[in-house]
């Protein structure tokens, strides 16, 4: 049985793949899939449940990290390297209840504007919320997507609360770049330092002043960051 993954493929050149998170599509990525494709075969794709792929079945995976993890435990020699971007091991106390209270909005009924505006301050810090209410109600707009398949969300939403690589993660030998917003209350710093923790070769980034959406917040420094480590994998 074949399963529908919508996904865009352009550029030449070594492959970067790009694997968005819970909340959105690959669309996430457009910045970095143009800035990339004059130098990379840059491949991003709708996870299941997500955009225009098939629906999530219970048990699917989401939350791009968790899925390069495991990629990386799976088909290792298929890997040059991964970037685990505002992701986890497993979620701490705080970060399963910011997930499983974003599920229950969902299953409880709220319109996905309902869900977007109830959820968004978990996803940026409050200096870009009071400071960037244009940027704010961008997001919050993308997110407002009434054609987002409620049982998928929940379906993801349960895989990323079951998610723990702990038990493995060190066995991962994939060179790891981790990058982290200081004050993402989903992807916590406790979660950053239990992947830290297990990986202790990995090069290390965190945003200080952002959250959970770090890449839009600090667009620059994070392209910048991300190009780097692409340049020093691939040579």
């Amino acid at each position: 049985m074949t399963t529908r993954l919508n996904y865009v493929d352009v550029g030449s050149g070594p492959t970067v793949v790009l694997i968005h998170g819970l909340a959105g599509d690959h669309t996430a990525w457009n910045p970095y899939i143009e800035e990339l494709k004059s130098k990379y075969r840059v491949i991003a794709f709708d996870n299941l449940g997500a955009g225009r792929s098939a629906p999530a079945p219970k048990g699917g995976r989401s939350m791009g990290g968790a899925i390069a993890q495991e990629m990386a435990r799976l088909q290792p020699k298929r890997l040059d390297s991964i970037v685990l971007a505002a992701s986890l091991s497993k979620l701490d106390a705080m970060g399963k209840r910011l997930i499983e209270n974003m599920r229950d909005l969902i299953l409880w009924g709220r319109s996905w504007a309902d869900w977007a505006r109830m959820s968004s301050p978990s996803f940026i810090s409050p200096k870009f919320f009071i400071e960037q209410p244009e940027q704010l109600a961008k997001v919050e707009r993308l997110l407002s997507d009434e054609s987002r398949d409620r049982d998928s969300y929940v379906n993801l939403a349960n895989a990323v609360l079951a998610f723990d690589s702990t038990s493995w993660l060190s066995q991962m030998k994939t060179p790891t770049l981790i990058m982290a917003g200081r004050s993402d209350p989903i992807c916590s710093m406790i979660c950053t330092q239990w992947m830290i923790d297990r990986l202790p070769h990995a090069e290390v980034s965190i945003f200080d002043d952002c959250s959970h959406f770090f890449l839009m917040e600090e667009p620059k420094r994070s392209m910048d960051i991300i190009k780097g480590w692409l340049q020093k994998a691939t040579v």
